[in-house]
This record gives C-alpha cells, structure tokens and sequence, in this order.
C-alpha cells in the first residue's frame, strides 16, 4: 500500500488537477482518491463516496481520471480528520493505494510520499496550513510556463500542465514508491 499526500498554498492552485495526472500516470497503482475539505459539500456525511465520474467534483474527476474510488472527508478539525480517516478505513482493503488531497492531514498520518503545490516560486501568500506542511514535504510542484527540474535541498518539479505530469516527476514518484 502506497499513501501520497498532495497539498497546496491555496484554494485553485491545482491540488485536484495534480492528483489527477499523477492517478493518470500511475493507473497501475489502482489509486483511491481522497478529498479532505474543513466545510461541508453537501453530503451531510463525514465520509461520502463518489460514484460518477465526471467534471463537477473534485472526486468525480479522480474518477475522470482513472480512480478505482474516490471518497469526500469532511472534517473541520484535526480530531475530525482523524475520526474520517477510521471511518474511511472501514470501507476500504489495507493494501489500497490512496492518494489524498489536503494539508491537514499530515497532522494524523505519515505518507509515503507529499508533494506540496505552490503557483508562486518564491512561496508568497501562502496558507497557515501550507507554512506547516511544506516542511514534511518530499517534492515541491510548482505550476509554471514549463516542464523543469530543479535539484535542491527539496526536489523541485515545475510542470506546465498539472493534469499531465511531466516523465521526469512521473519517473521520480515511481522511484520513491518503489518499494511501497
């Protein structure tokens, strides 16, 4: 079981779209994608599992994208998180590959790989949750005019299109969750 943990500066910096192409890449990993949100979606539940895939939804396009499953956690504090992910634990099998979008999260479980999303290369305007997380970070993306590599204290990918990750961050994932 693999578990990589996508998180971002923002809201719109292309968390969703980066899970995307790296379920895309890797559509041998049968991936389970998972959304956590602080503010309900409508569901009424903690837990809510996507069914269709689609453009409307985050989840739905996890699905679009090639997502075995995609799930919705709502929850608005660190005890709530933990609680979703039991409760997410429940309805899937221990040896599943899960990709998860949220910063939060690294508060509750240590993935086997995060990579960290930010539009500006400096990191300005960052959120709180970000400052925090971008120290767990095995790889920072950040979204620029084109595909780049950068060999720095955290590997650096800049990519042109988020939902189509470059063979050089495709390559680097593969390795790190080599053994996983």
């Amino acid at each position: 079981m693999a578990v990589i943990v996508v998180g971002g500066a923002g809201r719109g910096v292309g968390k969703t779209s980066l899970v995307c192409g790296v379920i895309a890449a890797l559509p041998e990993r049968d991936w389970i994608g998972v959304k956590i949100a602080s503010h309900p979606h409508g569901t009424g539940q903690p837990v809510w599992e996507e069914s269709q895939p689609g453009e409307g939804t985050d989840t739905a396009r996890y699905l679009a994208a090639g997502a075995r499953r995609a799930f919705l956690l709502t929850a608005a504090d660190d005890t709530a998180i933990q609680h979703a992910l039991d409760e997410l634990r429940k309805l899937v099998e221990r040896r599943d590959n899960l990709i998860i979008e949220s910063n939060r999260v690294l508060n509750s479980l240590e993935p086997d790989l995060c990579l960290m999303l930010r539009t500006d290369p400096d990191g300005a305007a960052a959120k709180a949750s970000f400052d925090s997380a971008i120290g767990m970070a095995d790889a920072v993306i950040v979204s620029g005019a084109a595909d780049a590599y950068r060999d720095r204290l955290q590997p650096e990918f800049e990519l042109a299109m988020l939902e189509c990750i470059s063979p050089a961050l495709e390559c680097w994932v593969r390795g790190r969750l080599v053994y996983c």
